[in-house]
């Protein structure tokens, strides 16, 4: 089963220093028929400006991760921790039973990462940060696995039974991924544009997939990230 979400129907806001797309229900958007999908809660493709961002924020019981898509991403929270973050770099925090952060970008350039939120395994985690300079190349026309569960070899750990991988495809490269009986899985169109299983996406689009293998061929150079995670119940 496959599902696609144009990024043209997808919620969007606009505070004049944040600019941001929102793949489910989230703050002033409410979509009934896309709260989430299976444990993927939140996905927001946001564009910060320079010289703003998010302050001092607190969060509980959620996973999460962000992926900078361009420019600097700098993150504080209450446990000490403090670190810049460029394109194609990845930033982990458990808020478990209670995190206070801030995501700003202190850059020169217009800063676009994906917020990506993920119910954990169970409530009351303790807090943990954490992140990951991956090499650009890790990811040129083969998959890179962001993200995992606690068992894993991934280089980000979570409480959630998830996979989480990106790629950079060449123009008229083709890859398959794997969606095998009982998983499903979610992919962001990030940058570029490509042919999946005879779907078109675009730029920022999304695609929901339950049990069934993708066959991805790209129109131009396309940046993607999917999370595969266990079929909802």
């Amino acid at each position: 089963m496959l599902r696609k979400l144009d990024n043209a129907k997808m919620g969007r806001s606009n505070l004049g220093w944040l600019n941001s797309v929102f793949h489910f229900s989230f703050a002033e958007y409410h979509n009934p028929d896309n709260i989430k999908f299976g444990k993927l809660r939140v996905i927001n493709d946001d564009l910060v400006e320079p010289n703003t961002g998010f302050g001092p924020h607190p969060h509980r019981d959620m996973e999460i991760i962000s992926y900078v898509v361009k420019g600097e991403l700098t993150h504080a929270d209450s446990m000490g921790n403090k670190r810049t973050l460029t394109r194609g770099h990845a930033q982990y925090m458990s808020a478990g039973t209670g995190i206070v952060h801030s995501e700003q970008n202190f850059g020169k350039e217009t800063l676009r990462f994906l917020q990506i939120w993920i119910f954990p395994d169970k409530l009351r985690h303790t807090p943990n940060y954490g992140d990951y300079e991956f090499a650009w190349e890790e990811r040129k026309n083969k998959w890179l696995l962001l993200a995992s569960n606690k068992e894993s070899s991934a280089p980000i750990k979570i409480n959630q039974d998830i996979n989480m991988y990106v790629i950079e495809l060449d123009k008229d490269r083709e890859i398959d991924f794997p969606v095998k009986e009982n998983r499903q899985a979610y992919l962001v169109q990030i940058e570029g544009a490509s042919i999946i299983n005879q779907l078109d996406l675009s730029m920022r689009d999304g695609l929901e997939v339950v049990e069934e293998d993708l066959k991805i061929k790209a129109k131009e150079t396309s940046h993607l990230l999917i999370v595969e995670m266990a079929k909802s119940e």
